[in-house]
């Protein structure tokens, strides 16, 4: 089996845990408190990539036996670990708010929410529910990325 193929399994065996992960597995408690300052935020961040990464190890697992893919455990811990890494740093929120800052983000980061500029309002002028916000859009588009360099290691190492 090639690389690209090790590669592209474990990208979607990756995603499709990351999803499950994110929006499943977290729990409401872990999604309010994982952006709050001091301990108690970063505990809570902490609880919700472990559910996260054993929900993506299983999916691995379960990818790699029945497809028999050609994996080791230098590709596996590290592919997971930078996933786990980057994932906690990211849902700190304040550091993926200061990435949206230095890149020239910030207004798309605050598309959907009331400091948009261009927020959506009811017909009393309250702020209106969105589906997604930029900073939800950003938050996963970065997690994806970390998910293909995850599947790279995997493949590669």
């Amino acid at each position: 089996m090639t690389a690209a193929a090790v590669f592209a399994a474990a990208f979607v065996a990756l995603f499709i845990a990351h999803s499950v992960g994110d929006h499943w597995v977290q729990t409401s408690h872990q999604a309010a408190e994982k952006g709050r300052a001091g301990w108690a935020g970063r505990l809570a961040d902490a609880r919700h990539v472990l559910g996260l990464t054993i929900t993506k190890g299983i999916a691995l697992a379960a990818v790699v036996l029945v497809l028999d893919l050609p994996v080791t455990a230098l590709g596996l811990v590290a592919g997971l670990g930078i996933d786990a890494a980057t994932h906690w740093w990211a849902d700190r929120r304040s550091t993926l708010a200061w990435l949206a800052k230095v890149t020239g983000k910030t207004e798309f980061y605050s598309l959907g929410t009331s400091a948009h500029p261009a927020h959506p309002v009811t017909a009393e002028g309250k702020p209106a529910a969105t589906l997604g916000t930029g900073a939800y859009a950003l938050d996963q588009s970065f997690h994806h990325l970390f998910l293909g360099i995850a599947a790279l290691l995997i493949a590669a190492l």
